[in-house]
């Protein structure tokens, strides 16, 4: 397969829009035309015209632009009129590939992705986030060079690289910060690591950012405004408004779980991983149900298997876990009345045991928000589950890669 062009790896993502960063004076109307075609709609020289009100010249001009650089192609669908048949032209997904790396604790999952971020290849492998970047983003190598010989695509075909992990983020510099569970990784140039082999913009994220923009993307594109849950062994949000990713003025946007809540029927607040005492994870968490089960007798060793054991009926899990739901929807409640999501998804490890925890959320939210707050909202189990991550990443890399300006320094590298 030919090298496709590249988008320069220089360019560098903003921290506040989907996009790459603008340079000033850069005519972005190349990049606007190729946006009609992104949602994968085929369309004709003079649809593209009524669209954007522009003159045929200029259309003409464009898309010309674009069929150069081998970002649109002829669809294969003509459009019958009275002289000869019209073409249509669409995004062309198969132009290049992207890579995504999604990281937990104790696993990942890397895929490679067409540039409509649809997944074409997948693997998972267990992993120990505490080893350290330099072990586990080796691994992280291995597997991206394994899925693209799978595919049969090269280095020189990855037009972009997405990774999550489950810590802080410094989503303009790509650097984790004072992350609580990743050992060793405070600060460390993660682009850099990947621009050494990838000729390619790297993005960032925490790992549930990346699951909140895939939920919406692809299950609530209407909604607007969402709100996602990764409860797993610890607690973590990611928050879509206006459909953007909300990460606030330094990325620490949505870190729930280690916002302090006293439980009321618990004087003696819980040690939190993080130092302090109170925060939602050490009610919540995995470890956090694994440390009450062990305490009440129950023999467990992992988060699977204490949610086998409330998922077994067993009544002093049961109450655990419907004590730990009350705990997490007091937190849900406040964000609800705070920036009034139109959707609140639920996903992570915990989300199995949704009979009990799913109870004591809507109990909470729908008792302390206020009523124009849960009108129409509503609290749901992701269905995409591992898969949320990955396709997020492929979509915000794709959207940041093809943002218009983006696009106008391609056409001119073209």
């Amino acid at each position: 397969m030919s090298a496709a062009p590249q988008i320069p790896a220089a360019a560098a993502v903003h921290p506040d829009s989907p996009g790459i960063a603008s340079a000033a004076g850069v005519n972005s109307g190349v990049g606007q035309a190729l946006a009609l075609f992104r949602d994968g709609t085929a369309l004709t020289r003079a649809e593209v015209m009524t669209r954007t009100g522009l003159s045929r010249t200029t259309v003409n001009l464009r898309l010309d632009q674009l069929l150069q650089a081998r970002l649109i192609v002829p669809s294969g669908e003509d459009v019958p009129t009275r002289g000869r048949p019209a073409t249509r032209f669409a995004f062309n997904a198969g132009r290049g590939v992207l890579l995504v790396a999604d990281l937990g604790a104790t696993g990942m999952r890397a895929a490679v992705c067409d540039l409509n971020g649809v997944i074409a290849s997948e693997r998972q492998a267990a992993i120990d986030i505490t080893r350290g970047p330099q072990r586990i983003l080796g691994l992280v190598e291995k597997q991206f060079a394994a899925l693209l010989d799978e595919t049969g695509h090269r280095a020189a075909d990855v037009h972009g690289i997405g990774m999550s992990v489950p810590g802080p983020v410094d989503f303009a510099r790509g650097a984790v910060v004072n992350p609580p569970i990743m050992t060793g990784w405070d600060g460390y140039d993660i682009r850099a690591r990947f621009g050494h082999t990838y000729d390619c913009p790297v993005l960032v994220d925490k790992d549930v950012n990346a699951m909140a923009f895939g939920e919406y993307r692809r299950n609530y594109p209407d909604a607007g405004h969402l709100l996602m849950l990764k409860l797993g062994t610890g607690i973590g949000a990611g928050v879509v408004v206006g459909g953007q990713i909300y990460r606030g003025a330094d990325g620490a946007a949505g870190d729930i779980g280690h916002s302090q809540l006293t439980s009321p029927d618990d004087h003696d607040q819980p040690l939190c991983r993080c130092g302090n005492v109170g925060c939602v994870e050490a009610y919540v968490g995995g470890w956090a149900l694994m440390r009450d089960l062990q305490a009440a007798g129950r023999d467990v060793s992992s988060v699977d298997a204490a949610i086998e054991l409330a998922l077994s009926g067993d009544p002093v899990a049961v109450q655990i876990t419907r004590r730990a739901g009350r705990v997490l929807g007091a937190a849900v409640a406040g964000a609800v009345s705070l920036f009034n999501p139109r959707v609140v998804v639920i996903g992570g490890q915990l989300a199995r045991v949704e009979g009990q925890l799913f109870a004591g959320i809507r109990e909470m939210v729908y008792r302390r928000s206020l009523p124009l707050a849960t009108t129409r909202l509503a609290i749901v189990r992701s269905s995409l589950d591992n898969s949320a991550g990955p396709i997020g990443l492929a979509l915000s890399v794709a959207d940041a890669i093809f943002a218009p300006d983006a696009v106008e320094r391609l056409i001119t590298t073209t």
